[in-house]
């Protein structure tokens, strides 16, 4: 089950910067956060905009490229691009190739500073609109399965346009195939490969931020949407358990048996036992903080709710699995390990 298939809310924040927060940053929810680690702490990047190579490549072209809904695509230009999907991956991913300059929209989540300002091809949540993709005349369009819908991708193609589907696999090992399919469709596989090494090179960095020895926590990943009435837990493969386990900490969901998400449960989140509850910072905000979390079925009684460790990232980073992972790992890894500020 894919997490578009969950909730159709995961939606834009700002890129933050930082360390833990601090019990007056967040409110009286904190205000009995345990000693035993920072109680409440967000993970923050280092930076809020993406870093483009440079210099920008120059688009090599036509190039014919397999598409992952089996199809082979020809892209004859790169002059005017649109890169959509449910976690705004692929946007990071062309800003970050140097192609910014070429990018005519943007999906909902993909909203670092150079591309916030683009127009939006998704005005309703995170559904496709053909009406205002054909309005900006794009010459290639690349999105993944986690968006849609099927009928509007296929309005596109009938309108001439190349429509290019990659692989939509969230684990940090699908990262830089991610980044070579983008490439190949725009004409620049050699800068492909620069990205590729240098976000490589990132998250390899990132998880030797993590200390090694001694027992690893514990960490579940709760996705979370109070206005919507849903709550589940994530397992092995709902790309949470990738995050968790960079860092070098159990995912409590997997450990369990869990696959992808599941319905929260009070006797299964209290088997998990995790001793630091992950959530989406806008998650967070819709239970209406800490104090709403702990309400939620077995919440209170895990070692994480009873010392009220809490860490929450936002939701355009956590789940992300662009050309910031890297970046994502080492935020996370500074939540849960670092001193608090």
């Amino acid at each position: 089950m894919k997490i578009r298939h969950v909730a159709a809310v995961l939606v834009t924040t700002a890129l933050l910067t930082g360390g833990c927060t601090s019990v007056s940053e967040i409110g009286p929810e904190a205000e009995a956060a345990s000693a035993n680690g920072c109680g409440v702490t967000t993970a923050k990047l280092a930076s809020e905009d993406i870093t483009p190579l440079d210099p920008a490549p120059a688009p090599k072209l036509p190039v014919t490229v397999d598409s992952a809904d089996k199809r082979n695509v020809t892209v004859t230009s790169a002059d005017r691009i649109l890169a959509v999907n449910l976690y705004g991956s692929l946007g990071e991913i062309v800003f970050s190739l140097g192609l910014g300059d070429r990018v005519i929209g943007r999906d909902t989540s993909t909203t670092f500073p150079a591309a916030a300002k683009l127009p939006l091809v998704t005005p309703q949540g995170h559904d496709l609109s053909a009406e205002a993709i054909l309005k900006l005349n794009p010459t290639v369009l690349l999105a993944d399965d986690s968006i849609g819908p099927p009928t509007v991708l296929n309005q596109i193609r009938e309108a001439g346009i190349p429509v290019v589907i990659v692989d939509d696999t969230q684990t940090l090992a699908a990262v830089p195939e991610h980044i070579r399919a983008v490439a190949a469709a725009l004409g620049v596989p050699e800068a492909g490969e620069q990205l590729v090494q240098r976000v490589q090179s990132e998250i390899d960095a990132a998880r030797k931020t993590a200390p090694t020895g001694g027992t690893p926590p514990r960490i579940a990943f709760l996705y979370v949407r109070g206005t919507a009435g849903v709550f589940l837990i994530g397992g092995e493969g709902a790309g949470s358990d990738s995050m968790i386990e960079a860092i070098g900490a159990v995912d409590a969901g997997s450990e369990i048996g869990l696959k992808k998400f599941r319905p929260l449960t009070s006797e299964g989140l209290i088997n998990a036992a995790p001793d630091v509850i992950l959530v989406m910072t806008e998650g967070l905000n819709s239970v209406d903080g800490v104090d709403g979390l702990l309400k939620l079925p077995g919440v209170a009684q895990t070692p994480a709710g009873m010392n009220r460790r809490i860490v929450d990232m936002d939701d355009g980073i956590l789940l992300n699995f662009g050309a910031r992972t890297g970046k994502a790992v080492e935020a996370l890894a500074k939540a849960v390990y670092g001193p608090c500020s």
